[in-house]
């Protein structure tokens, strides 16, 4: 696993199928998901377990409302891969970056 993807997931059903195919779209496929359910009271949570039930690189864990940071401390505690890339559930990636990363000595996003 070259990068652990983290992205803390709460009350997202609006935004995280979104999210989640642009991570899916990505050209570079050495990769793992980590969704981090923050103690979400919508559909958010049953929406990340379809997802890790379709793919293999995708884990969920689910965990009591903490906050942003306690949900992405709890991923990078289930992390494997090399370098670890946060990922708001309300955001897009484009499908090239991740490919384009490992060309740069230091990357800040």
């Amino acid at each position: 696993m070259y990068f652990s993807i983290i992205i803390p997931v709460y009350n997202a059903e609006k935004y995280l199928k979104q999210c989640l195919d642009s991570v899916l779209k990505q050209t570079y496929k050495n990769i793992e998901v980590i969704l981090v359910n923050d103690g979400s009271s919508d559909s958010s949570g049953k929406s990340c377990d379809e997802y890790a039930s379709q793919y293999d690189f995708v884990k969920v864990i689910h965990k009591p409302n903490g906050g942003a940071s306690t949900a992405r401390n709890k991923g990078i505690k289930a992390a494997e891969g090399k370098y670890i890339f946060f990922l708001d559930s309300d955001d897009m990636i484009n499908s090239l970056l991740l490919s384009v990363i490992p060309y740069f000595d230091c990357l800040v996003l």
